[in-house]
């Protein structure tokens, strides 16, 4: 993919079936990619880490976290902070796996509630 056309890195289709693939297909996609939910979605169901190459909307987006998490919970690294202290948000991660508690913002997980 490195000496893809821009063309086909910005074809939908192209880069959807890329990224079923190989993750890490979508380091090379185009912006509007990256911020395309489907194309995302399916990045990160088959690499977590490949959230890093995310839209910022998508990296805030619970969904897309979560699967990128239950793939791969070091992948959340690469959220969103806010996401990272959103007590909803951390507790359903934490049910996939609890270690994604070491993820939480350091607030979340001072509060003993």
């Amino acid at each position: 993919l490195e000496y893809a056309s821009r063309e086909l890195l910005a074809d939908q289709d192209f880069m959807f079936a890329a990224v079923r693939q190989n993750g890490s297909a979508l380091a090379y996609a185009s912006s509007e990619l990256r911020a395309n939910r489907n194309v995302v979605f399916a990045a990160v169901e088959n690499l977590g880490s490949a959230l890093q190459y995310a839209s910022k909307e998508l990296r805030a987006e619970h969904q897309v976290v979560l699967a990128a998490a239950q793939q791969d919970v070091s992948a959340l690294q690469h959220a969103n902070r806010e996401l990272l202290a959103d007590q909803d948000f951390m507790l359903a991660a934490a049910q996939q796996d609890g270690s994604s508690l070491a993820y939480a913002s350091s607030e979340l997980r001072a509060n003993r509630n």
